[in-house]
C-alpha cells in the first residue's frame, strides 16, 4: 500500500485539539448577535459543545465482511523465486483477501495520531464508512491470516483507544469553553448597546430588617441544529438575582421552619393564612416589594414580586394533593405572562403523611414535566431545582425550586 493508507499520521492531536477549540470561539465571536442574546446560555453552550465534540470511531467488528480475489504477487526480493537479469520484475499466482469493517463516528480522524503513536502506524483505505484492509500474498493459509486480520485490528483499536482518551477531556470542557465565550459576548453586545444596567433587578434589602428567620449573609455524530431563536433586535427585561433569588428562599425556608417547631401555632391555618406569614417575612426583607394573590395572565399567584410589569419572582403555596396537583400548578406558573428568567418556587406543605414518599413523589413529577430542560440538583433534603422552558418559546426559561415542608394537622 502506497503511503496515502498510512492511519493516524497525517495530523497530529494537539492541533486538531486546539483547531477545535478555536472554531468554537470564533464561531461564538460571529454569530448573530441578536440570535445570542435571545437564545437560552444553556442551550446554545450545548450546541456549540455538541458541534465541536469529538466522535471517535468504534469498528463494527460484528459486521465485518470478506472477499478475495486473484492477483499477481512481485516476488523479486525473495530468493526462494531466483534472480532475473533482464531487470523484469518476478510476478507470482497469488490472492488478495479485502476486509471491510464498518465503523461508527468521525472518520477523519483515522488520520489524526494521537499523544502517544507507533513508529510503524497501521495501514487501511477510508471507503464511506468502512475501513478497507488488504492482505496479499502466496498461498496464504486461513490460520495465518486470521492472526493478520486480529492483529491489525488490535492495532487500530489501540490508536483510537488513545484518540479516544484524549477526545473525551477535550469534549468534557467544551460546554464550560462555550459557556464563557457566549457570556463574553453577551457582556460585550449589552456594553455596545449601553444596557448592561438595565439588566438586573437587584432588590433593595431593608437594614433594619430582623434576622430572626434568616441567615446572617445575603447571598451540560449528526450535525448540531442551532437552539431556534428570533433574530429581532434584543430587549432586556428585569431579571431577579441569583445572590437575591437564593436569599428569598432563605426567608422563607427559615419561616417555614419555624412553623415546623410551633406546631401548635399553625396546625389550623390554610393555605392563605400561611402565605401570609410568608409575606409579612418577605416584606420586612425587602420593604413591600411582594405582594400576595395578585391576578396575572390566566390564574394568580400567592407570593409575587413585579418589575416594569415583568414577574420576577413567583412563589406557590400548595397543600400535597398528589402529583396531578402539582403538575397542575407548574402548568399554571408555565401560564403567567411573558417572562425571560422568572425565577419561582412552589412550597409543598405535607399534613404530616411520608414525607420520604412525597418527596419522591414530588421530584419525579416535576423532573418528568414535558417544559422540564434540566435538574439543576439537590440544594438540600427538602429543596430541589430546576430549569423549565416556556411553553411558547423554548428560549425563555424559568428557574423552579420546589421547596418541602412538614405542617402539623
Amino acid at each position: 500500500m502506497s503511503r496515502d493508507n498510512l492511519l493516524f499520521a497525517k495530523y497530529d492531536w494537539f492541533s486538531v485539539e486546539e483547531h477545535q477549540k478555536n472554531q468554537l470561539r470564533d464561531e461564538v465571536g460571529t454569530y448573530d448577535g441578536n440570535r445570542l442574546l435571545n437564545t437560552s446560555v444553556d442551550d446554545l453552550s450545548e450546541y456549540f459543545a455538541d458541534k465541536y465534540s469529538m466522535d471517535v470511531p468504534v469498528l463494527q467488528r460484528d459486521a465485518i465482511v470478506a472477499d478475495q480475489r486473484e492477483t499477481k504477487v512481485d516476488k523479486s526480493h525473495d530468493f526462494r523465486y531466483g534472480p532475473r537479469f533482464d531487470g523484469r520484475p518476478i510476478m507470482v499466482d497469488g490472492s488478495t483477501v479485502e476486509i471491510t469493517v464498518p465503523f461508527t463516528g468521525d472518520g477523519q480522524l483515522f488520520s489524526v495520531r494521537p499523544t502517544t503513536y507507533s513508529m510503524n502506524p497501521p495501514r487501511a483505505s477510508i471507503r464511506g464508512n468502512t475501513l478497507v484492509l488488504q492482505f496479499t500474498g502466496v498461498d496464504q493459509s486461513s490460520a495465518q491470516l486470521k492472526s493478520e486480520i486480529e492483529k491489525a485490528l488490535v492495532d487500530i483499536e489501540t490508536h483510537l483507544d488513545r484518540l479516544r482518551k484524549s477526545a473525551e477531556t477535550l469534549n468534557g470542557s467544551l460546554r464550560g469553553m462555550a459557556l464563557q465565550a457566549i457570556e463574553a459576548r453577551r457582556e460585550k453586545l449589552l456594553a455596545n448597546q449601553n444596557l448592561v444596567s438595565s439588566l438586573g433587578f437587584a432588590l433593595k434589602e431593608n437594614p433594619n430588617s430582623p434576622q430572626t428567620y434568616t441567615a446572617p449573609n445575603v447571598r451540560r455524530k449528526l450535525t448540531p441544529t442551532p437552539p431556534p431563536a428570533s433574530s429581532k433586535p434584543y430587549k432586556p427585561e428585569p431579571s431577579l438575582s441569583g445572590g437575591d433569588y437564593n436569599h428569598i428562599l432563605e426567608v422563607i425556608q427559615n419561616m417555614a421552619h419555624v412553623m415546623e417547631r410551633s406546631p401548635a401555632a399553625f396546625k389550623s391555618m390554610d393555605e392563605e393564612a400561611l402565605r401570609t406569614h410568608f409575606l409579612v417575612q418577605l416584606n420586612g426583607h425587602y420593604e413591600g416589594q411582594a405582594t400576595g394573590e395578585t391576578f396575572n395572565y390566566e390564574g394568580k399567584t400567592d407570593i409575587l414580586i413585579r418589575q416594569d410589569g415583568k414577574n420576577i419572582f413567583i412563589g406557590e403555596c400548595k397543600f400535597w394533593g398528589g402529583p396531578k396537583k402539582l403538575a397542575e400548578t407548574i402548568d399554571q406558573l408555565l401560564g403567567y405572562s411573558s417572562w425571560r428568567d422568572t425565577k419561582v418556587a412552589v412550597l409543598v406543605f405535607n399534613r404530616n403523611k411520608d414525607l420520604s414518599k412525597v418527596i419522591n413523589a414530588a421530584q419525579e413529577t416535576t423532573a418528568g414535566h414535558p417544559k422540564c430542560k434540566k435538574v439543576v440538583g439537590k440544594q438540600s433534603e427538602t429543596s430541589f431545582r430546576y430549569i423549565f422552558s416556556h411553553r411558547d418559546d423554548a428560549n425563555r426559561e424559568m428557574t423552579l425550586t420546589l421547596l418541602i415542608f412538614d405542617i402539623p394537622q
